[in-house]
């Protein structure tokens, strides 16, 4: 890269790419849990979603034979984590790392989502 053009360079928005096995059942989760809202779809039977709440934006892909990777794919900045780990709770999600304060600053805690895959929440401490 020409480090004399760095200072032109400018990004936009960049946000997570769910793989998704039930695009219904995410939804249900994610709109209905979270309290996201879908803000854009494509497809019949639809195969992608764009979410947004506040400033967090979320795409969800249908991939019907997804596998779950076995490490965070996302990390969500919230503010109320503990109404956020309480929500996850209810729903019966599996935690995989409790709530606890971090050495770096933050309150943190992963669980995962209805497909499997691994959210890692924080809020500054």
């Amino acid at each position: 890269m020409d480090e004399t053009n760095n200072g032109a360079i400018r990004y936009g928005r960049i946000a997570a790419m769910l793989p998704v096995k039930d695009m219904a059942r995410a939804v249900a989760f994610y709109v209905g849990v979270l309290g996201f809202e879908k803000v854009f779809e494509n497809g019949n039977p639809v195969g992608f979603i764009i979410l947004k709440r506040d400033n967090a934006e979320l795409h969800l892909t249908l991939q019907p034979m997804h596998k779950a990777a076995d490490f965070n794919v996302a990390h969500m900045m919230v503010e109320n984590i503990d109404g956020v780990h309480a929500l996850i709770q209810s729903e019966g999600l599996r935690i995989i790392k409790r709530l606890q304060n971090k050495d770096y600053g933050l309150r943190a805690f992963v669980f995962e989502d209805p497909d499997g895959n691994r959210i890692d929440v924080g809020e500054p401490i």
